[in-house]
């Protein structure tokens, strides 16, 4: 394997090589994903994130500085991606007021109720559609385990159970299947 520096990477990367992509992803994927686990203290968003951040930094990677560490550059876009998601969060809770009186009152600029409008549906339905394709796409082990854990929200021991493999296998299964989504999702962003 060559020990391609990572402004050399993200130079092949540029000119669209596939392979440079897939090796930053494995470069820094743990890293960024405990980084974000810290903050959000949950893996399934925390993995969420860093596919997040990962489509990010690929989508700007023409905004990157090569004066400046690709890791640093790197857990700023992580850092701002788990910010944005920890902002929407808090405005997804009902925030009441309790009065002098004991009862409760719910003043109107303090009510915020999560639910998105008709654009934010449309756009969510696109995106969901959108990653489904992709997960249909995807070889039958990698899809099933995708399947079983975001979209059943099974554990990684029903997923064993379930599927008659041992629990390290459907951690190394779901690694590799989140990579494929993450290349695809990256793809189909360049081709936008």
């Amino acid at each position: 394997m060559s020990k391609d520096t990572d402004q050399e990477l993200v130079r092949k990367a540029l000119n669209r090589e596939q392979k440079a992509y897939s090796r930053l992803l494995s470069r820094y994927h743990d890293n960024i994903f405990y980084y974000i686990l810290k903050m959000v203290g949950d893996k399934t968003h925390a993995d969420d994130l860093t596919l997040e951040s990962f489509d990010k930094a690929f989508q700007n990677l023409d905004s990157y500085d090569e004066q400046y560490a690709f890791s640093t550059w790197l857990y700023k876009i992580a850092k701002n991606c788990t910010i944005d998601f920890v902002r929407k969060r808090k405005l997804n809770t009902l925030h009441i007021n309790y009065g002098s009186d004991e009862e409760s009152s719910i003043n109107e600029n303090t009510l915020y109720s999560g639910t998105p409008n008709p654009e934010e549906n449309m756009i969510q339905q696109q995106e969901e559609l959108r990653l489904m394709k992709y997960i249909e796409s995807m070889k039958p082990k990698y899809r099933t385990v995708i399947e079983l854990r975001y979209i059943k929200e099974y554990a990684y021991e029903e997923i064993s159970e379930e599927l008659n493999i041992p629990i390290g296998t459907v951690k190394a299964q779901l690694f590799r299947a989140k990579n494929i989504l993450a290349e695809m999702l990256l793809a189909s962003s360049n081709n936008d």
